[in-house]
């Protein structure tokens, strides 16, 4: 039975590592507190995956190695670096597939919709950081030492995923008061499910024909802030909130709080159309979007479970 070892239990981590166990494999899931999920078919072992000794003992005869880890978004610059090239290293020991979890930080503001060609044009720290680990992983590719790939998805869609919906969405609506999102509510924006992401990192890393690029994970029509809580409410029955777009001084306003500060650095994202097209991987694999009402439900069942948990 093949060794697949998951870094990161976060919703996309979690997800494939439950999607991994379904299917009978050997499932090896490292964060720093031994988290993941309860399955009889995951090992869940607590370990700095940055520690590259440490990664190289776990991924011993590994056959893929999911990078689905996520620093706090205050220490990327600091953190990424060590912890994309333990694993980087630990996967060229091993010879394991290098599953790559990214986003679109790399491309920088754009106009028109995304491809996998359009260029690595980052203007952020965030966004440097991510094109340079690609970058490693696709030279060490080039040059035959490993077989990664990367799977790039938009803003999350999911139980448990931190997005703006999370952030705003989600807590408006549960006290029943205005959304203020930081963003142009009415542009049209792109958002992936977890799950899909999820499948398609397990997909592409059985398949050769996915080594050596990056791919984007097939992801629903994009659709607006003010829609998607529409969706939301209509899709749980509850009645919907007034939704408000901030200006975009207002993050930039605070300087000095960290987080405040990585989201305006972000911002272009959000107050201009940001259109993800998966249209290769749908070609190429036949992967496919999960219908966008089959997300929010998700959402909307582990808020119910929190709430209850609550009581």
């Amino acid at each position: 039975m093949s060794l697949h070892v998951v870094v990161g239990a976060g919703p996309v981590g979690s997800a494939v590592a439950a999607l991994l166990a379904a299917r009978g494999a050997r499932v090896r899931v490292v964060t720093r507190r031994g988290g993941g999920p309860e399955h009889p078919g995951v090992e869940r072992v607590a370990a700095d995956a940055a520690d590259p000794v440490r990664l190289r003992e776990l991924t011993a005869g590994a056959a893929v190695l999911y990078n689905c880890a996520n620093p706090a978004y205050t220490r990327w610059p600091t953190d990424w670096p060590p912890l994309a090239a333990s694993m980087l290293a630990a996967a060229e020991h091993s010879g394991a597939v290098l599953a790559v979890t990214g986003n679109l930080y790399g491309y920088g503001p754009v106009r028109g919709p995304m491809t996998e060609d359009t260029a690595l044009a980052a203007t952020t720290r965030k966004g440097r950081v991510r094109v340079a680990m690609w970058r490693q992983a696709l030279a060490a590719h080039d040059a035959g030492r490993v077989r990664a790939f990367e799977a790039r998805a938009s803003d999350y869609v999911g139980a448990g995923a931190a997005s703006v919906f999370s952030a705003v969405l989600l807590p408006a609506m549960a006290r029943r008061r205005t959304a203020w999102a930081p963003a142009d509510v009415d542009a049209p924006h792109s958002f992936t499910y977890t799950g899909d992401v999820a499948r398609t990192l397990v997909t592409l890393a059985a398949d050769e024909r996915a080594w050596g690029r990056a791919w984007h994970v097939p992801s629903p029509q994009p659709i607006s802030i003010r829609e998607l809580a529409r969706r939301y409410a209509a899709v749980t029955g509850q009645p919907g909130v007034p939704v408000r777009g901030l200006p975009r001084w207002v993050l930039r306003a605070a300087p000095f709080v960290p987080m405040a500060r990585e989201l305006a650095e972000m911002d272009y994202q959000f107050y201009a159309p940001f259109v993800l097209d998966s249209s290769a991987v749908t070609r190429t694999f036949g992967l496919t979007a999960t219908d966008l009402d089959v997300a929010l439900r998700e959402v909307a069942e582990a808020a119910a479970r929190t709430a209850a948990r609550r009581l």
